[in-house]
């Protein structure tokens, strides 16, 4: 947290950066979770054909701290303020949003704002 004034703008992108590197952890499995299936062993020639999506980059040391950071920040506003921020974040529709919440959009976006400025004023603080 170099900087000495933060904007909402600065703020959301953020956000986004820890949605974006959340998806590009590794997943979780459970412990102690195993097949009894035998292991199957596939030619080269059989696995090039399976890999339709290019291999999943893994996220950096440094953007796992953002990540933490951006954890941090979501004690010092309310639950429905992360949520709303979070799904933002996330690119969910403002229509979708309003539905969960119910409320209008103006609402929403309101409360996004704030939740935001909250935010932003704190770390400039």
């Amino acid at each position: 947290m170099t900087r000495k004034h933060w904007t909402k703008k600065d703020v959301e992108d953020h956000f986004e950066e820890a949605v974006y590197t959340l998806k590009k952890l590794p997943d979780f499995k459970v412990p102690g979770y195993f097949s009894t299936w035998p292991e199957i062993e596939y030619t080269t020639q059989e696995r090039m054909r399976q890999m339709k999506f290019p291999a999943k980059l893994h996220a950096t040391p440094e953007q796992v701290t953002r990540l933490e950071q951006t954890f941090d920040w979501m004690l010092w506003i309310t639950v429905e303020e992360r949520k709303l921020i979070w799904k933002r974040a996330s690119r969910v529709g403002w229509k979708t949003i309003c539905w969960e919440l119910g409320c209008d959009r103006t609402t929403a976006w309101r409360k996004w704002s704030i939740g935001l400025e909250k935010i932003a004023s704190r770390l400039s603080a």
